[in-house]
């Protein structure tokens, strides 16, 4: 009897938790519920996405001070000399006028092209 008893109720306990561990994994599953984790996860990427480039900034000055300071970019300049201006793109040759584009040409292999 006692056997009985004991089985009976284990049964009983495994059933109970079975049914809960589904209930619980259901709502998991709601649409409600993933929108929610799915923000959540949005969220959290963006702030860590925010903490690396601040970081990726900090270390950026850094780095430039040390190489500003190794090629002495940031010693005193003589008022005497001409400043000279480094550009990092060169200027483009102006167009006749500003509404003008270059035609390009034809080129039989266009497969954009009306037919």
């Amino acid at each position: 009897m006692f056997r009985r008893t004991f089985w009976f109720t284990a049964g009983a306990a495994a059933g109970v938790w079975a049914t809960t561990k589904v209930n619980r994994k259901l709502k998991q599953l709601t649409p409600e519920s993933l929108a929610a984790q799915a923000a959540d996860k949005a969220i959290e990427t963006g702030h860590k996405l925010k903490d690396f480039a601040l970081d990726v900034r900090d270390n950026m000055v850094q780095r430039e001070a040390e190489l500003g300071g190794a090629l002495g970019l940031e010693a005193p300049v003589d008022p005497d000399l001409p400043v000279q201006r480094h550009y990092a793109v060169e200027a483009a040759e102006p167009a006749a006028h500003p509404n003008t584009y270059r035609k390009l040409p034809y080129n039989s292999n266009n497969r954009n092209e009306d037919h």
